[in-house]
């Protein structure tokens, strides 16, 4: 019963980081190539979001099996190291937004944005180089996030083909909703999602430095609800003090 509850717990974090990493990072990838296509035409969108995924493939394939062959102590070390730092860069942009320090990332803002800069490059042709690289580059820099997130918390936790799996499903979902959306991404909550795998990556990072440096957490995984917990408590302190001494600022499009 104790290790089903613990294999559970792991799952679950595990299962919740990725989904969440994976939909930011889609919704970000989707609204870059929703504006390459509706204004320099579909053809150049799609072939450069299918050469990026190729790319991604290809760097999965070389990096992927390699990581296997590390000593898990090791691994779970440096994985620990950067979920730790991706985490609190997450958090640390969330807790800005959230508490008016930063302005809200608006994905519909970003849309019309970059519509704008297509635009004052010239009329859309057949084959069009600006809307392959910026499909290709956005695609692909948001790619690269998803698939560093499923690499490290996948291979840390003996589980990259769940990793793999539950990333497919969010990309896929996001996929379906922005092509009924069409273009208006803004009523996702970012901000929250970014805010909930902050809290995730850091919790676990914390958990496997530690067992890189074969701390013995109380309890196995059910440390990592532990953790969750404990960082909940001090992004939500850290928001609400931040608020009482800054005023909000309106929202606009973050940098």
């Amino acid at each position: 019963m104790f290790f089903a509850t613990t294999v559970s717990t792991g799952v679950v974090v595990l299962v919740g980081a990725v989904f969440l990493a994976c939909a930011v990072e889609m919704v970000e990838a989707l609204t870059i190539v929703l504006a390459v296509g509706h204004t320099r035409g579909w053809r150049s969108a799609f072939e450069g979001t299918g050469m990026a995924l190729v790319a991604l493939a290809a760097l999965v394939a070389v990096f992927g099996p390699a990581l296997v062959h590390v000593p898990i102590s090791v691994l779970r070390l440096v994985v620990g190291g950067v979920l730790l730092i991706f985490g609190m860069q997450w958090l640390r942009k969330a807790i800005l937004r959230a508490s008016g320090l930063k302005a809200l990332h608006n994905e519909d803002e970003i849309y019309r944005e970059t519509v704008a800069e297509l635009k004052a490059l010239g009329s859309r042709v057949d084959r069009d180089h600006v809307a392959f690289v910026m499909a290709f580059k956005g695609v692909f820099l948001e790619g690269l996030e998803v698939v560093i997130t499923v690499l490290t918390l996948g291979t840390s936790a003996h589980r990259l083909g769940l990793a793999t799996t539950v990333a497919a499903v969010a990309v896929l979902l996001v996929g379906i909703v922005g092509v009924v959306v069409a273009k208006q991404l803004s009523n996702v909550p970012e901000n929250a999602m970014k805010m909930s795998v902050g809290v995730l990556l850091v919790s676990y990072g914390t958990f496997w430095t530690g067992e890189g440096l074969k701390v013995k957490w109380p309890g196995n995984d059910v440390a990592l609800l532990l953790f969750v917990a404990l960082y909940v408590v001090v992004t939500w302190l850290l928001v609400v003090m931040l608020r009482r001494e800054t005023p909000s600022i309106s929202s606009e499009v973050a940098a």
